[in-house]
């Protein structure tokens, strides 16, 4: 990648360089590149060009094009046409940009398809294990009780009933992907050390949007706060919880997610859920807000966001119009 950037500096660099022969006064190449570098490598840090196997050859087009533009400069010389294939290049690359962000969105929507597909699974195993192991359960509390073993057999219901009630937490009245879901990101939060609280008021499969686009909502939104709350745990050794609340009001869907986190920057707090490559985690694309904002707007929701002391909260609210 970083060869795709130097390539794209010196097109630039030869691009700018017409231009400015025809100036009144004469700008040497070495004043010239070093600023086109520089403008290079801000966009470098910035954006985030990527690169997919089926995605290559076509990019590799719009490289040839870009060095198409180029053949006029070796016969015209002093002309302001230069300018008019200035803005062909920075179109091309901006074409680039685009297509390259939502073949990132489309890869990892199908990424996330293949995940879902594996928890539904998961979820559909654990369901047939427990129903399968019902009558055992009930045929080993029966013997206890009939040798009046009681404090055995309540101990034992205990333990039986909190497997069940974890299960059932996660599927009740769901549909099986959006079960499949809630299920892996209670285990995957309770395999960290962090306490899931899924508070609601009705399946979450009510919201009015596809099953897909509640995963993907469920799925980023769950995912980014169990991340944080881990990084958080790991600083402070303190419990940690994540929190989704769902419920009704007036018209209104209110899904609310809390969870602790590490402290924010007010840099990346003022651009979180507006583009892409913004995150509070280190090594992470920012991809997940991103993806949050898009779902919420697509079905004329509203979201909004409060960090304040160590507790980040994200409130969605949808409109009830199926």
């Amino acid at each position: 990648m970083k060869i795709y950037w130097l390539i794209l500096s010196l097109f630039g660099f030869i691009h700018i360089h017409a231009l400015v022969t025809n100036l009144p006064w004469h700008l040497p190449y070495y004043f010239i590149y070093p600023a086109v570098f520089f403008v290079t490598y801000l966009f470098y840090r910035k954006t985030k060009i990527q690169t997919f196997r089926f995605y290559q050859k076509w990019s590799n087009l719009l490289s040839l094009a870009q060095l198409f533009l180029l053949l006029p400069y070796l016969v015209v010389r002093s002309s302001w046409l230069p300018a008019f294939f200035f803005i062909i290049f920075i179109i091309i690359e901006w074409v680039r940009w685009d297509v390259s962000t939502k073949f990132k969105v489309l890869q990892k929507n199908y990424e996330q398809l293949e995940i879902d597909q594996i928890h539904l699974s998961e979820t559909f195993r654990v369901v047939r294990s427990e129903r399968h192991d019902f009558l055992k359960h009930v045929s080993s509390i029966h013997y206890m009780l009939e040798h009046r073993h009681h404090e055995e057999a309540a101990a034992y219901l205990d333990d039986l009933v909190e497997g069940y009630e974890e299960t059932n937490l996660s599927i009740k009245g769901e549909h099986g992907s959006v079960a499949g879901i809630l299920h892996q990101m209670y285990n995957r939060g309770k395999s960290c050390g962090i306490t899931m609280i899924y508070d609601v008021d009705m399946p979450l499969s009510t919201l009015p949007l596809p099953d897909k686009k509640i995963v993907t909502l469920l799925g980023n939104l769950l995912s980014n706060s169990i991340e944080a709350s881990s990084e958080w745990l790991e600083r402070n050794g303190n419990q940690a919880s994540v929190s989704l609340q769902f419920y009704k009001r007036s018209g209104l869907y209110m899904l609310i997610c809390k969870n602790p986190s590490l402290p924010i920057s007010t840099s990346i707090l003022d651009e979180l859920y507006q583009s892409y490559g913004h995150t509070t985690k280190e090594g992470h694309e920012g991809l997940g807000t991103k993806i949050i904002q898009e779902t919420v707007k697509e079905f004329n929701g509203f979201l909004d966001f409060v960090y304040k002391e160590e507790e980040f909260t994200v409130k969605i609210k949808i409109p009830a119009i199926h």
